[in-house]
């Protein structure tokens, strides 16, 4: 290895060369005292344009200087060689090709080991020195004056050098950064992440860009600052590796605003989402667990949607100072909580808060409740319980925020929020947004619980308005089902009837009143009543439709579906007439099921059609099946094709009644056919 490969660091070991000397191009030259070359470069080729074979031995001033200046370069050179002397300075220097090159030079005397002196010659390009100069300036200039944090590490990650910018955001004088790692000068900031960005820069030469970073320096160790860093290796022009660059700006107020935006973008977000949904259905428990929902994980890791029982019960409620919250639980949700989960009010459980709990005080204000950090002694105000405080404890609840829910200037209730995962304690950004969030459902869980309310009201008056059991009949076994729509809908005025008749015969009804509501219900209890009191009479069945059909004419033109049938079982027959309603299925044993062939008829309040009634045979173990719509429409099958699907499930005549009322309710009654079902079975059976 030579000398120019290897040489030798201040420390003992070989270290690699420095570029600079060779972006300058210095070439050195040697005079004997007569001024003849007697070393020449290849430096000094490249720079003069002669070969060392063209340039040894030749006189210096003859081969360089021009004839004007052969006189001052002869004074200069004397004063070298007798005073010993170094002289710096540019001089015109005439090269090979006859042009002129201005080079800076130094000149220095030299003394071998025999006593001979000679000259000594460093030379380079002028322009060459000043562009590095002129760069040099600039950088020291720029990086003096940049209002950029800039630092240079070397590659054992100390500071060699930093800016002003970097000093006063440190804190730290510029010279005590020289020589100490970023751990030692900044303490309070994530230093030793920095640093392992710094070292894998320096070790893969990929720099680090635009690296968001959170921590204090000592020039303001309250507050919290954002700093975007940026890393990069530096190397010489021959590749050597010398150390990392550093640069760094505060952009605390950047990030804020970034902060807040981001903020604002998720609470937008997230009020937009609950808008699509909270309130899909009038079900006030489903818009309960709609709300929780949509705050679990968005704003907190525990939501409970708790109501005043005396609310939902449609009463208007008031707490004094002193009273206790009777509440009801709607929905809980948590986020991988068992804890919390227990800790919970179970839904649909009633809960007496005393007047001291946080959940009280927020019902009997309408004010937010707001625990931003849970310390044990919040605990016993926060459960419902001592237990129910430990597993909140246990489940790590460091913040808590309660909401009213408050539709039409009345508190329905609150929205319970906790968090145990999250972080960060709830702020005054959490609070608008739940704040905005309890508003918005609050209107809909108002609107759903009075639906809930008269719907419950609707759907008792027509239970009181439909039998209990069916009677004992002389010769007929009887099963009969009503199921209300969904809670998404209102009541209908579906009904079946059994009455029993002179001479053991028996009418059986179904009908249906077109609509829904208060108002089809109360329609629905008019024509059973007329129903009952006009099968009294031994009508026929088609003479009693005829007059059903004049009262409901005169019902506010209400519309309604009615099959009427007569059992007579000494007869083994059945007379039937049809308004309007889907025919009744009948089931024979050894024969497969069928829909009775029965003249439709037009709906009951329709008026000026006469009705026809029809014998069909009716022997003891025979079935005939009664429905309204509800139990086999729907909106993605054809009526055949569900008419069809009912027939099969009849295939089993000795099924027990109560066994066939539950499987066509179960297996036909499809989830999106929002329709009551009257459903009533009769079996033919032996006369005693």
């Amino acid at each position: 290895m030579s000398a120019a490969e290897a040489p030798v660091a201040q420390g003992g070991g070989p270290v690699r060369p420095s570029g600079l000397l060779d972006v300058l191009g210095v070439a050195s030259v040697v005079l004997d005292a007569e001024g003849r070359i007697v070393l020449w470069s290849p430096q000094a080729e490249e720079l003069f344009g002669y070969s060392a074979q063209e340039a040894l031995g030749e006189y210096a001033a003859r081969l360089m200087v021009h004839e004007q200046h052969i006189q001052l370069v002869g004074q200069l050179f004397a004063d070298v060689m007798s005073t010993g002397q170094s002289w710096a300075g540019a001089f015109p220097v005439r090269i090979k090709d006859g042009g002129t090159r201005l080079v800076e030079f130094r000149n220095m005397r030299l003394l071998d080991d025999q006593g001979d002196v000679y000259a000594l010659g460093l030379a380079a390009d002028r322009s060459t020195v000043r562009r590095l100069e002129q760069d040099v300036a600039l950088s020291e200039r720029i990086v003096n004056q940049s209002p950029i944090g800039l630092a240079v590490l070397d590659t054992e990650l100390r500071y060699v050098s930093v800016n002003p910018a970097m000093a006063k955001i440190n804190g730290v004088p510029a010279g005590d950064h020289v020589g100490r790692t970023v751990p030692e000068v900044l303490p309070l900031a994530d230093a030793g992440a920095l640093e392992r960005a710094a070292r894998r820069v320096l070790e893969t030469g990929e720099p680090l860009v635009d690296r968001t970073t959170v921590g204090r320096t000592p020039a303001d160790p309250d507050e919290d600052h954002t700093w975007s860093v940026s890393l990069y290796r530096l190397e010489d022009a021959m590749g050597t590796i010398l150390g990392v660059a550093a640069s760094i700006v505060d952009i605390t107020e950047q990030h804020r605003a970034g902060v807040e935006a981001e903020t604002a973008r998720r609470r937008l977000a997230v009020i937009a989402d609950a808008s699509a949904r909270i309130g899909t259905t009038l079900e006030l428990d489903r818009t309960a667990r709609e709300l929780a929902d949509v705050a679990v994980p968005e704003l907190a890791d525990v939501a409970a949607v708790d109501l005043l029982d005396a609310v939902v019960e449609g009463r208007r409620s008031t707490l004094g100072p002193f009273e206790p919250a009777v509440i009801r639980a709607l929905a809980v949700r948590a986020e991988d909580g068992e804890d919390a989960l227990q800790a919970a009010d179970p839904p649909g459980q009633l809960v007496r808060y005393a007047p001291d709990r946080l959940i009280t005080e927020c019902v009997r204000t309408g004010r937010p409740v707001v625990v931003p950090q849970v310390k044990d002694e919040h605990l016993p105000r926060i459960a419902r319980s001592p237990e129910a405080a430990v597993l909140l404890g246990r489940a790590g609840v460091h913040s808590y925020l309660a909401v009213p829910l408050i539709a039409r200037g009345e508190v329905l209730g609150a929205l319970d929020l906790k968090r145990t995962r999250n972080p960060a304690p709830f702020g005054e950004d959490d609070l608008v947004l739940a704040r905005e969030l309890a508003a918005r459902a609050a209107v809909q869980i108002d609107n759903a619980r009075w639906y809930q309310n008269a719907r419950n009201t609707a759907l008792t008056l027509q239970r009181s308005l439909l039998p209990g059991h069916p009677p004992v009949t002389t010769g007929l076994e009887v099963a009969s089902r009503y199921q209300p729509a969904g809670a998404t809908t209102e009541v209908g005025g579906d009904w079946f009837d059994v009455i029993e008749l002179e001479g053991g015969r028996t009418a059986l009804v179904v009908g249906d009143v077109m609509g829904s509501g208060i108002n089809a219900a109360a329609t629905m209890g008019r024509l059973r009543t007329a129903t009952t009191t006009l099968a009294s009479l031994g009508l026929d069945p088609a003479v009693l439709l005829e007059h059903l059909d004049k009262i409901a004419s005169g019902l506010d033109h209400s519309i309604a579906t009615c099959v009427y049938a007569v059992h007579d079982p000494r007869l083994r027959q059945c007379r039937i007439a049809n308004a309007g309603h889907l025919p009744p299925a009948r089931v024979r044993v050894g024969h497969p099921p069928e829909l009775l062939d029965l003249p439709t008829g037009v709906p009951l309040g329709v008026g000026g059609v006469p009705f026809s009634s029809t014998t069909v045979d009716f022997a003891p173990g025979d079935e005939l099946v009664f429905y309204t719509d509800g139990l086999v429409e729907t909106r993605s099958h054809s009526l055949d094709e569900r008419l069809g699907f009912l027939l099969t499930l009849l295939d089993a005549p000795t099924r027990p009644l109560e066994e066939t009322c539950d499987l066509l309710l179960r297996t036909l009654h499809h989830p999106d056919n929002h329709d009551d079902v009257a459903l009533l079975i009769a079996r033919a059976q032996e006369l005693p």
